[in-house]
Formats: C-alpha cells, structure tokens, sequence
C-alpha cells in the first residue's frame, strides 16, 4: 500500500521545478478566518480553489512558525511549533494535504540564519558555561571600554532595523552578534551541532509533507574569519552586505543538500541571496555542485537606489532594467537556474514601482510586466495579490508605518539630519508595507479579508481592485496571468529555450527571443505609458508571426499602445 508521504515523493519528478509557477503567500496579510484581523492557516486553506483557478504549482509560505513578531515571524523562537496566531501544527497538515490534493506542493520557509532572541537554543547560550554558547556570536567590548556603555560594541556595525549589530547582554557581560535587530540573533554556523540542529528540523518538516524550503538570507551563514575567530574584533565587516557570500557557504550547502536529502528527493530550494554575484550564484545552482535550485538575485530590485542604501532614491531605466535580468539569464544559462521575480513580502508592488499604477494604465502595465516575467527563463514567483495588480498604498505620515525596517530608518535619518519630507517620500517608495496591506478579495468591508478589524488597514482602493471582480472580467490581469501560467505548463520553448535580448538600449521597448531548436518566440513589450514605434528591420521574423499572446486586440502594426505586449511564434529562428 502507497502511503500519503511516498505518493508526495513521487510527485517530486527530477527538475519538476523547472516547469513551475511558484505562488509567495504572507499568512498574516492573506485571510482571516476568525475574526481577530490576521490571516492565518485555515484562511488559507479556504483559499485554496482560488489558487488552483489561477493554476499555480508551489505555494510559498511566509514563516508561520511560533515567534515574539518582532520582525513579523521572521524571528522563530520555535521550528516545530506553529505560533498560535495563524492556527495549529493539525492546521498545518490540512494545508498540505489539500494542497497536493488539488495538485498544488508547498514550500516552507526557512529561517536558519538567525534565530528569534526567545528561542530555546539562546536563552541557553546566555549562559557562558552553557554547552550551546558558542551556537551565537559572543564577544567581548572593545578593549579599554566598559561593557553596556556607549562605545564599547565590539566595532561600529549598523545593523539592517537596528544601530548596531551588537547587543549587550548583562546576564553573561558580554555582546552577541545579530546583523538584523537584537530580537534576532545570528546563529554560529561554524559550530557542527548547529548544523546538525538544523538538518534534523528540516528532515522533521519533509516528514509532514513539505516539498521543499525558501531559505531566507542564505548566503549569511557563513561569516568572515574576523567574526569566527573568538576575541577583539580588530576589523570587522560593516553591515550586512560584507558578510554575504562568506568562505564556508558552498561547503554548508552542500552538507545540508547531502544530509538532509534535498536532492535525493528532488525538493524545491531557492535561497534568498543579498549581496550574491552571478559568479556565486553559479556555483550554488550548478546541479553538478549539489547545493540549491535556485536564488533569489536582489541586483534588479536595487537599480531604483544609490549603492546599497535602499533609501537613497536614483531614477530607473528600462535599459538598465533590461541588461541586468539579461546578465542573469546568460550567467546561469549554462549551469545554474533563474528564479524570477518583481513583487515579493520585502519589495514595493510591482505595477507600482515598474509599471504604471494609474486608472488608465494599471490593468495593461500590470500584465506586460507580467509577460516579460514569465517569458524570461527560469522559474516565476508570483507575490498575493500581484495576480490582478494591487498597488502601494496612500502611506503619507509615519503614523501610517508598521515596519521595524521603515520605522527605523525613520528614527535613524531624521535623528541624522534627513529632511522629513525626504524620508517620507523613500518609505512611500520603498517600504515594505505596501507589500503588505491585506489581500483585496472583494468589495465587502474590509475587502473580505476578515470580519474583525484588520492588522494594517486595507488599500482604500480595494472597490475597484480586488479578485473577485478580477475572476469575472475575461480582460483581466488575472485572466492574463492564467494564460501566461498554462503557456509555460503547454509551451517547452518557454521552460528552456535560449534566451537572446533585443534592442538593449530602446528606452521604451523590452525585446526579447526565446529559442529552442527551430522554433522561436519572440516577445516585444511596451513598456512605458506613451506608444512605442517598432523601428524597422529591428525584430526577426514578424512577417508571417502567429500571435500566442497579447494585451491589446489589434497585434498587427508596428505601432504598441502604451504598456502593450505581445508574444509571437516565429515561423522560422531567422
């Protein structure tokens, strides 16, 4: 007799991943199910013919796992409990189950580099003689000054929601390392039985079902030797982006691939990588190297931004936008795999920051993004609500801010001289909270996301943008986004053909072929908000081309409206 978990193992086929559209869902921004404002898991599990409608392959699940909430869950005081917030383990089992009921995998995410400052492991390390002290970072002041005074961090490290990266603790007089606040500690992966901890918690979610992990800021988990050597720290790296991509992190990955299985039963892993080059990311994709599917690259996300300041404004070029996704593509063309994305829980809405969010050209930016997207190789995410194009909110004042990261940039640069009205327009720009106002469902109150009173208001523009009306308009972004997914699932051009970028330099014009033998797609995609003029002569093959799939009705002149896209079949790859 087959079991649940090996008819789930079985449904893992080798590069399965490949072919899939993979659907992010932040739990607490997706749906109420109980009144008390927060999404939780049997709101999801209510969803989820909705999702199949969509035709999606992999939900992606924000953490979920019992946690303080400082950094809403991404500080994990326990791996094998669910916080009680979003429901029970028993709710956790029903998701999978149904999920793969209706053919759809589920992915967790997995918090490893840090740990919340709640968990077990830590309070434990808290102790000097405790076994697991050196399971974090633990260091003494600055040499010449006083433990817990101003000045006597270890070095001067600004942490990503905090000012510095190191944290006094006067139970133990010393100071642990935690690069994103003091709720969440960095764990030492240096030590073995840290990773050992690691794997068996991951083995234990594989054993519920679970087919496969999105590994949050993976490639930190490696430190430079000026961290894992114990003493002074006489030159310390100065913030996250220096202690990305660290001398051990091939080696980890591909302990943790090995002894977990991760291959061996061909489950989905993408690793969240700041700071990784395409030279790193060839190594950790390279299938010969066994380590993970695929990453997240952040260089596109940070074309809009000056250095590695996300805050300090620069305007966007589609040139610019175009040469870096295609680097990518060619980079990992050989060995290695892309994971495609523009909206996720950490970045503005998508149609927002790239499109065009205005009534009159919302719907059709919102679905050519779409287009060039999926039709670039690799495999697509799709962030809740991006599917029918909701946008940033109205947040105006700071009053109107939750996030730990925009709140404190708030504190830190006006308490440094930044004009309010400056920092205000980088957090109406950048912030995550757009990502996360509550999914828009309807037109109800509260847009159907809950009956109680919801954890951050709602878009106040959900009577026009929400799903329900979306499903109903055959026109729809949603529609669109339907059609894209069974074109990838129906067309092998568009899952591994050779990907060749056209008329890099167009300031409107987003061209492109996909090639796999001798057929050919070719994709041409307006991407501004006035017409675009195709020049002549500039495309292959538009002489007899078969429209796959448009934006606009009329796909037959050398003239795109504004934000439309077309797919085309070539009738030869000349």
């Amino acid at each position: 007799m087959t079991t649940s978990l090996e008819s789930d193992r079985a449904a893992r086929t080798d590069g399965w991943w490949r072919s899939a559209v993979v659907y992010q869902i932040y739990p607490r921004s997706f749906q109420d199910s109980n009144s008390d404002g927060v999404g939780d898991i049997p709101g999801i599990v209510s969803r989820l013919d909705y999702l199949a409608e969509l035709g999606v392959d992999v939900l992606w699940l924000s953490p979920v796992y019992r946690s303080p909430q400082i950094d809403n869950g991404y500080d994990i005081s326990d791996y094998r409990d669910i916080d009680p917030l979003f429901g029970t383990l028993a709710d956790l089992d029903e998701l999978i189950g149904r999920a793969h009921d209706r053919g759809i995998k589920l992915i967790m995410d997995l918090v490893v580099n840090h740990t919340s400052d709640q968990h077990a492991w830590f309070i434990e390390s808290r102790d000097p003689a405790s076994d697991k002290r050196d399971w974090y970072f633990w260091r003494p002041a600055r040499p010449g000054h006083e433990p817990g005074t101003p000045g006597a961090e270890p070095d001067d490290s600004q942490a990503a929601f905090a000012p510095s990266v190191w944290t006094h603790d006067p139970r133990s007089g010393e100071y642990y390392l935690g690069i994103f606040s003091p709720g969440q500690p960095d764990l030492n992966w240096e030590n073995p039985d840290v990773r050992q901890a690691v794997h068996a918690m991951m083995r234990w979610w594989i054993d519920r079902g679970v087919d496969g992990f999105r590994m949050d800021v993976i490639n930190l988990i490696s430190k430079p030797a000026v961290l894992t050597s114990r003493g002074p720290i006489a030159a310390a790296p100065s913030g996250m982006w220096q202690i990305a991509n660290g001398p051990r992190l091939d080696e980890f990955l591909a302990e943790m691939n090995r002894e977990v299985g991760l291959d061996a039963q061909n489950l989905l892993t993408v690793g969240e990588t700041p700071g990784a080059t395409i030279e790193v990311a060839q190594r950790i994709t390279d299938p010969a190297r066994h380590e993970l599917n695929m990453v997240f690259t952040f260089e596109h996300v940070s074309l809009d931004q000056v250095g590695w300041n996300k805050w300090d404004l620069a305007d966007l070029t589609l040139p610019a936008l175009k040469d870096n996704l295609a680097q990518w593509q060619y980079g990992l063309a050989e060995a290695g795999w892309n994971s495609l994305y523009l909206d996720n829980h950490d970045q503005p809405r998508a149609v927002s920051r790239f499109g065009d969010d205005s009534p009159e050209h919302r719907v059709n930016s919102a679905k050519t993004l779409a287009t060039v997207l999926h039709l670039h190789k690799g495999t697509p995410y799709v962030y809740q609500g991006e599917e029918f194009g909701m946008t940033n909110a109205p947040l105006t004042e700071i009053g109107h801010y939750l996030d730990v990261e925009s709140l404190n940039y708030h504190t830190l640069a006006v308490a440094t001289g930044i004009p309010e009205v400056d920092v205000l327009r980088s957090l109406a720009r950048k912030s995550r909270d757009h990502a996360r106002t509550p999914v828009q469902w309807d037109d109800t109150p509260y847009a159907g996301f809950t009956a109680g009173v919801p954890w951050m208001p709602v878009n106040p523009n959900y009577p026009a943008i929400n799903a329900d009306a979306a499903r109903r308009d055959p026109g729809s972004v949603f529609a669109h986004f339907q059609r894209l997914i069974r074109l990838r699932h129906a067309d092998e051009v568009v899952r591994e053909g050779r990907f060749d970028l056209l008329l890099p330099d167009h300031e409107q014009l987003w061209a492109f072929t996909r090639t796999l033998g001798d057929r050919v797609l070719l994709v041409v995609a307006n991407c501004s908000s006035a017409p675009a003029e195709i020049p002549p002569d500039s495309l292959p093959g538009l002489d007899g081309a078969e429209l796959v799939l448009g934006t606009h009705d009329d796909a037959a002149t050398s003239v795109l409206a504004p934000w439309e896209s077309r797919i085309l079949r070539l009738t030869s790859a000349g």
